[in-house]
């Protein structure tokens, strides 16, 4: 049995194995069957909604998802545009806005940034949980945020492309290099595993990692973090000061940035955990 968690960083041993990640990406899961009355007062259960981040897509939550709907939660996973972090808060909330009753909202990555500012005066938004997830105030951004304290080697692992614009001029996109995937984002991730991540990995442009977040939904929804103790993208020293300034419940994994692939189970008691609080109230 798990101990009741606290807002104390506590640590949690590397699960033996890793997920097995399919090449199709998750767009979505259907609703369990019986689902709960919510009479007698008793709160609705919440739907799980699953936001990626950089470098990822719907797919990664894979083993995440299998273990909620095992359980018979109600999971959306949806893919995110990772144009810039305005256009896809507006893009995430207009999910959010199509799911009846409450939820539970998940990031990873530069999707935390996404789910700080989509979930905004969001009343169906009853937690918030960041998975190696950035936490942003108002007017910061997640390319500060990773160099405010040192550790992350992202910008020697990636490079740049570039893609049409609508007015006709031309944007940055970063990628990981395919050769340096495993060690920078999914280290012991089993190789297999790994290059099909590489493979399908989303770019992201330079201006959503530099845009400014408008606001900070972690300021009035309470919060969960994990943080991945062997991650390269993300210093976990700047994990474990986001979550602090959140007041977030805090368990740290020995895992790389690719948590969710190669430590689900961690990754989904966390967001059980969260659950639970949103059925209780407490």
């Amino acid at each position: 049995m798990n101990p009741p968690i606290s807002r104390r960083t506590v640590t949690t041993s590397l699960l033996a194995g890793a997920a097995a990640l399919g090449t199709a990406g998750i767009a979505n899961a259907a609703p369990a069957a019986g689902r709960p009355a919510t009479g007698h007062g008793r709160p609705a259960d919440p739907t799980v909604v699953l936001i990626h981040g950089a470098f990822a897509d719907g797919s990664s939550w894979r083993a995440v998802v299998q273990r909620l709907l095992r359980q018979g939660h109600r999971v959306l996973a949806p893919a995110l545009p990772l144009r810039g972090l305005a256009s896809d808060a507006a893009y995430i909330r207009s999910v959010l806005e199509s799911v009846s009753g409450p939820i539970v909202l998940v990031g990873h990555s530069y999707g935390g940034a996404v789910i700080s500012q989509a979930a905004a005066d969001l009343p169906s938004v009853k937690a918030l949980v960041y998975i190696a997830a950035f936490v942003p105030e108002v007017g910061e951004s997640a390319l500060q945020l990773t160099g405010k304290f040192p550790g992350s080697t992202l910008g020697e692992a990636t490079v740049t492309q570039h893609y049409p614009l609508p007015d006709g001029g031309q944007g940055d996109e970063l990628v990981i290099r395919k050769d340096l995937f495993r060690n920078q984002f999914a280290a012991g991730v089993p190789v297999p595993t790994a290059q099909v991540m590489a493979a399908g990995q989303r770019p992201i442009t330079l201006a959503a990692l530099q845009e400014p977040a408008t606001a900070a939904a972690w300021k009035k929804i309470p919060s969960w973090y994990l943080v991945a103790t062997e991650d390269r993208n993300i210093p976990p020293a700047a994990e474990r000061w986001m979550a602090e300034r959140a007041h977030a419940h805090t368990v740290a994994v020995r895992a790389p940035h690719a948590v969710s692939v190669s430590d689900p189970g961690p990754v989904t008691d966390l967001i059980l955990r969260a659950v639970r609080s949103v059925r209780t109230g407490h």
